[in-house]
């Protein structure tokens, strides 16, 4: 799972706010570093397996053809857990890259740290291919600090709750929870009873990663508020703390999974093809799992429930491409951000990818027919948020919350207990 930067790492990078240089190989010139006009190139870094990055391989060359005096210099990262300290070290060293992803967990130090180009007056000039209101408000979390963009959503995956029709037939359910959804009945209540008769057959209700996309939303669902007011309220807030208890208790009796914590050889998703699980949380990554090892048309998928049944705002994952701020080709560091996270671009690098467009007028991408009712995942980026960012501007919170949490889910720490002490936690981070 995703860790944040440490507090020590932050101040480093707050304090140098450095420039990355541009490696350049033969006949290759950085922006103003000649006159002769010869082409130049932009670095640009991510994270991901090698199979991951190959989704972008058809956007580059497109790119390249259309720029020829632009050529780009992937630099990938396997691992997400190493990616943003690398980073930092490319920062400090001077030697990041021009344009870079920065994770939903993250974005708000390096916001914070000034470290990026403010994009309003690009996006919205003359020569910007993704205007600021093509994406939706909520996705921009903590990429977004008064008023001021600093990074934009590169895509998107909404957290959804993916059902086994099986698994619930065999628990005695009869009703659709998205024929539920549609016909405004979809509620938290509704959700638990079909995990309770889950359980009683003996299957599990509900498979969760620890994060903030299933506790958030289990919280939003049951009416609560996580932030309120620059304050985190999760613990003390009534419906908030009775949904983590509901959580807690769940996850002791194991009505509830948490990912995390299965063995490698009972992992979540080969718990839910086979039919132990009613429901499954997760993004649209999923549906690459189904069609390997799984009855397709066994799954669908539904929002997290209400409290009333009405449609709630859910957790969206995101990442951000952003720029560097001493970037030495601002202006071909921006051609490359505004196309990659366009239309066209996000149409040519998510076709057949496990993502949802960002931007809007992509929804062809998603509505190719799988799941049944694929738009909930158009339905919950519309009307969902990321990582708040009141949480990610705090080196560490995120991981912070994350880590006592699920302490608390595995009864090492009495529920009471726990939430006192996370709410110290957050307010010693705060301070």
């Amino acid at each position: 799972m995703k860790r944040a930067l440490s507090t020590i790492a932050l101040l480093a990078l707050a304090a140098t706010a450095c420039s990355g240089g541009n490696a350049t190989g033969p006949g290759v010139k950085q922006a103003g570093s000649s006159s002769d006009g010869g082409p130049v190139t932009v670095r640009w870094s991510t994270w991901g397996s090698a199979d991951d990055v190959k989704f972008y391989n058809e956007f580059m060359k497109d790119f390249e053809k259309r720029h020829p005096n632009i050529k780009l210099k992937l630099e990938s990262v396997p691992k997400y857990a190493d990616y943003h300290p690398k980073l930092l070290t490319q920062l400090t060293s001077k030697t990041a890259p021009d344009v870079f992803f920065v994770g939903d967990d993250n974005v708000g130090k390096f916001v914070s740290a000034n470290v990026l180009t403010p994009l309003n007056d690009k996006l919205s000039g003359p020569d910007s291919k993704s205007k600021p209101e093509d994406f939706f408000e909520g996705v921009y979390g903590g990429a977004k600090k008064d008023g001021q963009i600093y990074g934009v959503p590169n895509d998107v995956n909404p957290e959804v709750l993916w059902f086994d029709k099986k698994a619930l037939a065999s628990a005695g359910i009869t009703e659709n929870p998205a024929d539920l959804y549609a016909a405004g009945t979809w509620t938290m209540a509704k959700y638990m009873e079909m995990n309770a008769k889950l359980k009683a057959a003996g299957k599990a209700g509900s498979i969760f990663w620890n994060w903030y996309g299933s506790t958030y939303s289990v919280i939003t669902g049951f009416g609560g508020k996580v932030w309120d007011g620059g304050k985190f309220v999760a613990t003390t807030d009534e419906k908030s703390r009775k949904a983590l208890d509901t959580l807690a208790k769940g996850y002791q009796d194991k009505t509830f999974l948490s990912a995390d914590l299965l063995p490698a050889s009972a992992g979540a998703e080969t718990t839910f093809l086979k039919h132990k699980a009613g429901f499954y949380a997760g993004g649209r990554w999923m549906i690459d799992s189904l069609k390997k090892g799984g009855d397709q048309a066994n799954y669908d998928i539904v929002p997290f429930p209400s409290e009333d049944g009405q449609p709630l705002s859910g957790a969206v994952a995101a990442s951000y491409l952003a720029m560097n701020k001493d970037t030495k080709l601002p202006k071909e560091a921006f051609t490359f951000l505004t196309e990659f996270v366009s239309k066209e671009g996000q149409a040519l690098r998510l076709k057949g990818g496990g993502a949802v467009p960002s931007i809007k007028g992509a929804e062809a991408l998603v509505l190719d027919g799988y799941p049944a009712h694929a738009q909930t995942f158009l339905d919950v980026r519309d009307k969902g948020f990321a990582n708040f960012p009141e949480e990610v501007a705090i080196p560490g919170l995120t991981a912070g919350i994350n880590d006592h949490l699920i302490k608390v889910w595995q009864g090492k720490v009495p529920f009471d207990q726990g939430m006192t002490e996370l709410q110290k936690l957050v307010e010693s981070k705060l301070g």
